[in-house]
């Protein structure tokens, strides 16, 4: 059976690292039609103190409502822990990254997604829009971002039920990268016979500004999709339906560099230019793959090519790094029953009976 009259009783958490973006969130909430937040709690996750304080961003509608929280530098996955944790005893936690934008009627909509919930529902997606320039091709770093409208259970704008987050302890702390820490709690989730469901609000998700080697730091995730690997097997990509990457690739490319290097050292120099022949197809072969598709202006042109070289040995590195941080051990358990939660997952129709 539906249950209805909960939806309005809700706090929003959102992790943040003082990026201008977040003004305009916490503007767009306070001015979202409908039922808003009895608690807004901002994570304040900046490793170190200093810079403006978080509550300059905050709306005068919402100052009352808003605390600001430290949350120590530890990655998403502790920030989301310490917010919820700290928001009181609501039913329900709205969790927002700082540069999303919630839709005009994102409060009613969000009031009726989870209006529509029933007993057994832990959580309630937003279909998230990705924003992409429209006089221009996007850069390799604004695609990467917009895989987010395609991604599952993404915390970008994700509603838990409190007690389903205190059913299986939060989040995992020890992702400590905007990676993968969403899909984990998914699984475990699902796994401790919770379910999933898509809802009809919308927000929209801003690509933040990125540097040059934004590309490169993002290779760290790496790590956490080993982590996910120990935790839930092999096929957990088949039901997390996430952006498979490159790895084998990145793989072979490095051994070719490394080969290249051990090649020329021994003395061996016909062996040395085969492994670099190798090297530098593999390398050329990845950069064109980024620029094509990109605007091609010069700095993306420079940016594609020097970080086509670097991003190779970089997601080898934090790969084999977390071979050895995270010991194996068997995965959770997933019975039939399980696996089939997990693919369908949040694909049940709105409002649908469980």
């Amino acid at each position: 059976m539906v249950r209805r009259g909960v939806g309005a009783w809700y706090a929003v958490v959102i992790p943040a690292l003082g990026r201008p973006g977040l003004a305009s969130c916490l503007r767009a909430l306070a001015e979202s039609s409908g039922p808003g937040p009895v608690r807004v709690v901002l994570v304040d996750d900046r490793p170190r103190t200093g810079g403006a304080p978080l509550a300059t961003s905050v709306p005068r509608s919402l100052r009352s409502r808003t605390t600001v929280v430290r949350g120590g530098g530890r990655g998403p996955a502790a920030a989301r822990n310490t917010g919820w944790r700290a928001a009181g005893r609501v039913p329900w936690i709205v969790f927002l990254d700082e540069d999303v934008i919630p839709g005009p009627t994102w409060a009613d909509d969000l009031a009726l997604d989870l209006a529509e919930t029933t007993d057994d529902t832990a959580g309630s997606t937003a279909r998230v829009q990705v924003a992409l320039p429209v006089d221009r091709r996007p850069t390799d770093w604004e695609r990467t971002t917009a895989c987010l409208a395609a991604a599952r259970w993404v915390t970008a704008d994700m509603a838990y039920r409190r007690a389903a987050l205190e059913s299986v302890g939060g989040f995992d702390e020890r992702f400590r990268h905007a990676s993968r820490e969403d899909a984990d709690l998914a699984f475990r989730v699902l796994d401790a016979g919770w379910t999933l469901t898509e809802g009809g609000r919308t927000t929209t998700h801003s690509p933040p500004p990125a540097d040059r080697w934004a590309s490169v730091r993002l290779q760290a995730g790496n790590a956490d999709d080993v982590l996910m690997t120990r935790l839930h097997g092999r096929d957990w990509w088949h039901h997390a339906d996430p952006l498979q990457g490159r790895l084998p690739g990145h793989l072979a490319v490095t051994a070719a560099g490394a080969a290249t290097v051990a090649c020329a050292v021994l003395g061996r120099p016909r062996a040395a230019m085969a492994c670099a022949t190798v090297w530098l197809a593999g390398t050329a072969e990845f950069a064109l793959s980024r620029i094509r598709p990109g605007p091609r202006t010069r700095d993306e042109i420079i940016t594609m090519t020097l970080t086509s070289a670097l991003v190779p040995p970089t997601a080898t590195w934090h790969w084999l790094r977390a071979q050895l941080t995270h010991p194996l051990h068997p995965p959770h358990p997933t019975t039939d029953a399980h696996a089939d939660r997990r693919k369908q997952g949040d694909r049940r129709p709105r409002g649908a009976a469980v």
